[in-house]
């Protein structure tokens, strides 16, 4: 069986099942062969918080772009503290970070879509290829309800742009849902969500939001929704 039909029996076998057993079937069958990836996002402290439950040793990594907010570096010391964890810390090349800055400027993307994309690529996309070496599957936060660009991701699929098996154990929660989790388990979260920050990512490119927009709406919020990924999560 090929990986992708393997993704997609996986996603059948599991399918309905509650996050923390999706959790725990992949930490036992991919034994040391899969990681979250975590943004240290409401979604994916609530991952964290149910891999900690299961396997403190577990493989969990962030991508520090050197953008981050204040608040999300504290939240990284505070929830390996809290829950006995390393976070394994990812960071872009330097040289290829100054070579960009240095020729297209400080903040290149506000000029065009071209250089956000390509500061994302830098930032976060070739340290995540580096993070993924030696596994066969990530974990990650997403959420169909958080963005027209993932309306039509699975609860297990195929990753075609990273050659793995992508698991997103919270794909059918609700916002409300993951807010009364967080709660009720006293899981620590970035104290931008109770400024208006539903979604947090670089300091340059995050903003608050408004009440009634959308949640992705404080991402990159001079383009337009359909190009609001950073690459992370781009389909084949």
């Amino acid at each position: 069986m090929n990986r992708k039909d393997q993704a997609a029996e996986i996603n059948q076998l599991l399918q309905g099942k509650p996050a923390e057993e999706v959790i725990t079937w992949f930490l036992k069958d991919f034994n040391g062969k899969v990681a979250l990836s975590t943004s240290l996002g409401a979604e994916d402290q609530a991952l964290t918080y149910m891999i900690s439950q299961v396997d403190k040793t577990a493989d969990v990594f962030t991508l520090d772009t050197g953008r981050l907010f204040p608040e999300t570096y504290d939240l990284i010391d505070l929830t390996s503290k809290k829950y006995g964890i390393s976070i394994r810390v990812m960071f872009p090349d330097a040289a290829r970070v100054e070579a960009m800055v240095n020729e297209k400027g400080i903040n290149l993307f506000y000029d065009s879509i071209e250089n956000r994309k390509l500061c994302c690529h830098i930032r976060k996309i070739e340290p995540l290829k580096r993070a993924f070496s030696g596994l066969d599957a990530w974990i990650c936060g997403l959420r169909r309800e958080q963005s027209v660009t993932r309306k039509d991701m699975q609860l297990v699929e195929w990753d075609e742009n990273n050659g793995l098996i992508k698991v997103n154990p919270l794909i059918d929660w609700t916002e409300e849902h993951l807010w009364a989790y967080l709660k009720s388990n006293f899981i620590p979260y970035n104290k931008l969500h109770d400024a208006g920050f539903p979604s947090i990512g670089c300091q340059p490119c995050t903003r608050a939001v408004m009440p009634g927009e959308d949640v992705r709406a404080g991402r990159w919020w001079w383009e337009n929704p359909e190009t609001k990924e950073c690459g992370l999560h781009k389909k084949g």
